[in-house]
């Protein structure tokens, strides 16, 4: 199965997550949960599709806290053998989770903007001025300098990131992927999957396009067949 593809199940509860992955099948083998589904049984969740069901798991946190904190919860998260984790891209938060998953397979991906901001976000949030593109791309060299894995960033970096000497060998994930014709939700900067992936994304990650299709699994294999070739 083509694991480019993570389809994010922001469904309320795990059983409505599970229900989606009965449905998705063999045509889905990564997925990501994240904070919206934790109190809906997200990690119990989490290992049953990881154990029972052998699909990759992104847990999506994204962390952020004083280091000894973050290193905890990452020792802690680390526990379950999933395969994904976030925090934010803050170099003293990534050291810290590097830390915590010491020993273990779980990669550690920093987030660098939200893909739901723009400038005026930043501006509102007091973030240092200057363009976007490369206060992102800044963000992920720094993430890469303090240890991450990879880095999550919206398509509209992802070339740019993939440029740095430091993105060598580490992973690019890309929320903020709609298929041509789809609802941008809340979403700002986005890119089809096609063009996510041909700018050095690694993984897309897609929700409500897969979960609100009358088909999910349909959805799910045309965005897949969209795809570029692996090189």
């Amino acid at each position: 199965m083509d694991d480019r593809l993570i389809v994010a199940l922001d469904v309320p509860n795990a059983l409505a997550g599970l229900q989606l992955a009965e449905q998705l099948g063999e045509a889905v083998s990564f997925y990501k949960i994240g904070l919206g589904m934790l109190t809906g049984g997200g990690l119990a969740l989490a290992n049953e599709l990881k154990q029972e069901h052998g699909k990759r798991i992104f847990l999506d946190m994204k962390l952020f806290d004083i280091g000894a904190t973050v290193e905890a919860a990452v020792r802690g998260l680390a526990q379950f053998d999933l395969d994904f984790l976030t925090v934010h891209g803050d170099p003293h938060v990534v050291r810290a989770a590097k830390e915590g998953a010491k020993g273990k397979d779980l990669k550690i991906l920093a987030v660098t903007i939200l893909t739901s901001l723009d400038r005026a976000d930043l501006d509102a949030g007091l973030i240092v001025p200057g363009d976007l593109a490369e206060i992102t791309a800044t963000r992920a060299a720094r993430a890469f300098e303090a240890g991450a894995d990879g880095v999550i960033a919206s398509p509209r970096e992802a070339a740019m990131i993939r440029a740095l000497p430091e993105s060598s060998g580490r992973l690019i994930v890309t929320p903020g992927v709609r298929p041509a014709g789809s609802d941008a939700g809340d979403q700002k900067r986005i890119e089809t999957p096609a063009t996510a992936i041909s700018a050095g994304a690694d993984h897309i990650v897609v929700g409500r396009p897969i979960w609100q299709a009358a088909d999910p699994a349909a959805a799910a294999r045309a965005i897949l067949a969209e795809l570029p070739a692996r090189a």
